[in-house]
């Protein structure tokens, strides 16, 4: 059974003092497959020494995150654009929009936000969305964007029915995550009205681990706690949703 985690920050530093020992836990168990979301340009080099350490397992991303677009976010994209050209990257991401910390880059956001979407178009990549207290924003980013090359992932995705439809509707996965496990997640109660074929699986490790280790720091391995989780709901063998969920990465990612 070969699983795939879509979304993880490996190089994190939470996983400064066991690294090793999480991503080799996360191996035994079948997660084989670690797609690694950028944030800002001082995790570069991290995430590149990190692939070079585990090169048939981990897949990197290139992008900005928004809650790091402040005054120097063009000079960041400019380093985005630049690593594009050096580096094999399977993906711009995660990018988007964030309402929920600090709103007064929002103008910004958006600009960042539209031109890595260009960027994947160039390099026909696809994106990794990160929208948090901003679908709407989102959504208005991805009406004037969507095309034939538009495609990705709607990274931990939160929201109800109506956005599921509509994220889809851009040619988009949606990314599930601890959130499916939680008690006030609210996805379980539509998840399975969603066709399997449009879900992929995630962790974002460090952060929303699931169930019965919420609250504590989330790890690649942790991802079979919501693959279970989805194949419940879905009334499923749990091998077959790690089967179709790796193939809907695949499609994704071209890997």
């Amino acid at each position: 059974m070969i699983i795939t985690d879509t979304h993880t920050h490996l190089y994190s530093e939470a996983f400064d003092e066991d690294r090793d020992r999480m991503i080799q836990t996360a191996l035994d168990l079948g997660v084989t497959r670690f797609f690694v979301p950028s944030i800002d340009s001082t995790y570069t080099d991290r995430m590149v020494q990190l692939e070079e350490k585990y090169p048939e397992n981990i897949f990197l991303m290139a992008g900005l995150h928004p809650t790091h677009v402040k005054e120097n976010f063009e000079a960041e994209l400019e380093h985005v654009e630049r690593i594009l050209k050096e580096h094999r990257y399977y993906a711009i991401g995660e990018i988007g929009i964030d309402l929920y910390w600090d709103k007064s880059f929002f103008k910004e956001q958006q600009k960042a936000f539209s031109k890595q979407i260009n960027l994947a178009k160039e390099h026909r990549l696809p994106i990794i969305i990160h929208c948090r207290d901003a679908f709407d924003a989102v959504f208005e980013v991805l009406e004037q964007e969507k095309d034939e090359d538009l495609k990705g992932i709607f990274h931990c995705f939160t929201g109800n029915l109506e956005q599921a439809h509509r994220a889809l509707s851009y040619n988009m996965k949606l990314g599930i995550g601890g959130v499916v496990t939680f008690k006030n997640g609210k996805i379980d109660s539509f998840l399975s009205q969603i066709d399997l074929k449009h879900i992929v699986l995630e962790t974002d490790a460090p952060y929303l681990a699931p169930v019965p280790y919420r609250g504590k720091r989330n790890e690649s391995a942790y991802v079979l706690n919501v693959l279970k989780k989805v194949a419940e709901l879905y009334a499923l063998d749990e091998r077959e949703v790690a089967r179709v969920t790796t193939e809907n990465s695949k499609e994704v990612f071209g890997v």
